[in-house]
């Protein structure tokens, strides 16, 4: 499979459709915040109802194999998936 950049809306509509799949609610009643930490790494809140949940970076990752899986119409495993923090396009993923 050739490269492909996976941008920073589509990782936080990602993050809300896997979100939301766990929590039995529609994907617009998720809200999230991407994070970096150079002692953390990467991280997200979302926010669901009141309820806020911290999403390790494992998480994140999940999250863009189903969409990978779901819009892309690929194989979600057979992709390394990489996570960067880019100084123009902020959060992006690298799916090789």
């Amino acid at each position: 499979m050739e490269q492909i950049i996976i941008p920073e809306q589509d990782i936080i509509n990602a993050i809300c459709l896997f979100q939301a799949r766990n929590k039995n609610v529609m994907p617009e009643d998720v809200e999230v915040e991407l994070a970096y930490d150079d002692d953390e790494g990467f991280s997200a809140e979302s926010f669901i109802r009141g309820q806020v949940e911290v999403i390790s970076e494992a998480g994140l990752i999940a999250a863009v194999r189903l969409w990978i899986s779901e819009f892309l119409n690929r194989d979600p495993f057979a992709s390394g998936i990489e996570l960067v923090l880019d100084d123009e396009e902020g959060i992006i993923a690298v799916v090789n």
